[in-house]
């Protein structure tokens, strides 16, 4: 049998494997999930030194993941957000 998971942990583990990757430590960053029923915002926390290359130039990698994000959200047909926060 196959367990289903909850969009909201799937949209949590997807922001964290983008952010690991993008970061130096990947025990730094921080991310909580809070599910509204159809409706999911995520709130991303990396240390300060490490906000640059979480945001990008001029907000680029910031705006592109919040964009698959939306997009993840949309196809399990839930409003994902996600803030990002030093």
């Amino acid at each position: 049998m196959s367990e289903t998971v909850a969009p909201a942990e799937q949209l949590g583990e997807l922001v964290r494997f983008m952010a690991t990757q993008l970061v130096e430590n990947a025990d730094d960053i921080d991310i909580s999930v809070d599910d509204r029923g159809s409706s999911v915002h995520i709130m991303l926390r990396v240390p300060e030194a490490e906000m640059g290359r979480v945001i990008g130039r001029q907000g680029r990698i910031a705006k592109a993941m919040r964009t698959v994000v939306m997009i993840a959200g949309s196809r399990q047909n839930v409003r994902a957000s996600l803030d990002i926060d030093g």
